[in-house]
């Protein structure tokens, strides 16, 4: 990209420029540059995990939002399931979406949304960027698994039809993700750039559908996601690719709604093109609103709008293109306020989500006589590394949920990709003599070092209970094997239910 000049650009195009950038923050309070930033005619942030500490507090950020800008389009991801910002402390209060596609009756997968839709709105926020409408068709997916509703698209296609739905009656906007599909791949765009090596008929039968059903469905957003896609531009990764967002989705699918990026901080276009040159980019690709995620600051921010507003100086971005965008942004924060005032308003229902969970688990076999357990186990439970979209702070695992429906379970908890210990095994089994052993795993197959432990305790102890809250795969099942399918705290609370032959008192 050349190199920008200097001087500065006209207000008219600085002006277009805070129209089309969602920045996040730092902080459960705004900062000083993000309520100046609102003032001067900013129209769209994206909360965090980090923002977020409960629901009064969340309530009173996006009013004092709302107070230098009235117009803010504020959004967040929950997704339900393994990702989570309104319930980062805790875990989610709603199964995600494997759990949905497993039970696949899609008016629980449209109450759930509209559950979720209804926890947004009560705290101020008007669009969710879910559902995640990726067809897992990868099981080693690093960064999609189980927030995938499954790897077949016919199913995918009508949960996301579905999650929209729901989510809409509630008043808050959708948007589906990752277009045109990030469920075919093995690296994770936070971290680097995926290559999809389909053909476009392959893509147009695997992937598209349920982008097309959300569509189809309603849906005034979609995001795009950074992946290359040989087929359609072996250059360009799909967020700056003209051919992928002009041609693709608005031409060949008919959307004329928002495009909004995913995170242009993300390593995938990043490392590539820089901040400012993923942006400029992405905008003249067809991109209407520009996520930065919450890592960049004020001097990013002004760098920002200021290359973008040199860019159309220079001729790389053209001014009507930027002022589309803008438009767009405008039209879709209008379309939400109107959603939000015709739609009923209900509260959120969380035993529905706790009934869902339930109807997710498999257990394996399904007369198991193993269980219910009659005395109190030894839990063994791996961590799992933390991971750019999902957080390292969010709670997972089975241990408080058992532990209060059989007092006296002994908790082992190991580190995340812990090394085989020969001696640590046989300090578990020790343990774990006379009692029933539970191992408690996430994505399992996914993690060499896991596999070892499992193989050394399952030699020593045949009778252990497998516990899987990840992604399912055969493997070293033990001589129970319970399936969760996501491991949002619910589906943790429904395995736990499953170990203990009763379910939890209400709180």
């Amino acid at each position: 990209m050349p190199s920008v000049r200097t001087g500065q650009p006209s207000s008219t195009l600085l002006t277009l420029a805070d129209q089309v950038l969602q920045p996040g923050f730092h902080g459960t309070a705004a900062p000083d540059w993000i309520r100046r930033r609102l003032g001067d005619g900013l129209r769209s942030l994206l909360l965090f995990g980090p923002n977020i500490r409960d629901r009064a507090q969340t309530a009173a950020l996006t009013d004092a939002l709302r107070a230098e800008n009235p117009d803010v389009l504020i959004a967040v991801d929950e997704e339900g399931g393994d990702i989570t910002r309104l319930e980062a402390a805790t875990g989610s209060s709603y199964p995600g979406n494997l759990a949905l596609g497993t039970i696949d009756d899609t008016a629980v997968t449209t109450a759930v949304a509209r559950s979720i839709g209804a926890e947004l709105r009560a705290v101020g926020i008007d669009m969710d960027y879910a559902p995640d409408a990726d067809v897992n068709s990868n099981p080693d997916n690093p960064v999609i698994g189980t927030r995938s509703f499954g790897a077949d698209p016919a199913l995918a296609a009508r949960h996301t039809a579905a999650w929209i739905r729901g989510l809409h009656s509630a008043g808050a906007a959708a948007c589906a993700k990752h277009f045109p599909g990030h469920g075919d791949t093995d690296k994770d765009s936070h971290t680097d750039l995926p290559v999809v090596a389909m053909d476009a008929d392959r893509i147009a039968e695997l992937a598209l559908p349920p982008f097309r059903a959300a569509l189809a469905a309603g849906a005034r957003a979609v995001m795009t996601a950074h992946l290359l896609i040989p087929a359609h531009d072996a250059e360009h990764p799909a967020t700056v690719s003209p051919r992928l967002v002009t041609g693709l989705l608005r031409e060949e699918l008919g959307f004329d709604g928002l495009v909004v990026s995913d995170a242009v901080e993300m390593r995938a276009v990043r490392a590539r093109y820089g901040l400012t040159g993923a942006a400029v980019r992405a905008l003249a690709a067809g991109v209407d609103l520009i996520c930065l995620g919450n890592t960049s600051g004020d001097a990013e921010f002004t760098a920002l709008r200021t290359a973008i507003a040199q860019a159309v100086a220079r001729g790389e971005l053209s001014q009507d293109r930027l002022a589309e965008a803008a438009h767009r942004t405008a039209d879709f924060t209008a379309w939400q306020r109107d959603l939000a005032r015709t739609a009923a308003i209900a509260p959120p229902d969380r035993e529905l989500g706790l009934a869902a969970a339930r109807r997710a688990l498999r257990v394996t076999p399904p007369d198991a006589p193993a269980l219910p357990l009659e005395t109190a186990p030894v839990l063994v439970e791996f961590g799992i590394p933390g991971t750019v979209v999902q957080g390292d702070g969010v709670p997972w695992g089975l241990g408080p949920a058992l532990s209060s429906l059989l007092p006296g379970t002994v908790r082992v908890a190991l580190p995340a990709d812990a090394p085989y210990n020969a001696a640590r095994t046989h300090s578990i089994a020790a343990q774990a003599a006379g009692r029933p052993l539970v191992i408690a795993v996430r994505d399992a197959h996914r993690r060499p070092a896991v596999g070892d432990w499992l193989r050394a305790l399952l030699t020593r102890r045949p009778d252990a209970i497998i516990v899987e809250l990840g992604f399912p795969r055969p493997g070293l099942d033990g001589a129970v094997r319970i399936d969760t399918h996501g491991a949002a705290r619910v589906c943790g609370q429904a395995a736990a239910e499953a170990l203990a032959g009763r379910t939890l008192p209400r709180t």
